[in-house]
């Protein structure tokens, strides 16, 4: 399925982190995977409310739960800078489908990273 947001389709996720060598760009590459994913089921499920947007995110917050452990085993991580790219683009997602009022650590509550 692809994206029909067109603020969504057209947002570079994770733009910082790839310009940095510290990130292997395959594992930046499955972490944009995760952020199209949940584009994807925001579309295909119209979430009505925050509470039902959350229940989407949590599942991709998770995702990157997961994918924390491959950048460890390539000798990277999830620092500062790299939590913070991944929130913000979880806060665009949620902007780009009309959620304005999202808050930010809500969408990742459930992260361990």
């Amino acid at each position: 399925m692809a994206i029909t947001n067109e603020r969504a389709a057209g947002r570079a996720f994770l733009e910082l982190l790839y310009q940095d060598d510290h990130f292997p760009d395959h594992l930046l590459d499955k972490g944009k995977a995760i952020l199209v994913r949940l584009c994807e089921r925001i579309e295909a499920e119209s979430p009505a409310d925050l509470p039902a947007l959350y229940a989407l995110t949590q599942p991709a917050t998770e995702e990157f739960n997961q994918l924390q452990e491959e950048f460890y085993a390539a000798g990277s991580e999830f620092e500062t800078v790299a939590r913070e790219e991944i929130a913000e683009d979880f806060w665009f997602v949620a902007g780009a489908y009309g959620f304005v009022d999202a808050d930010i650590e809500e969408l990742v509550a459930n992260r361990d990273w």
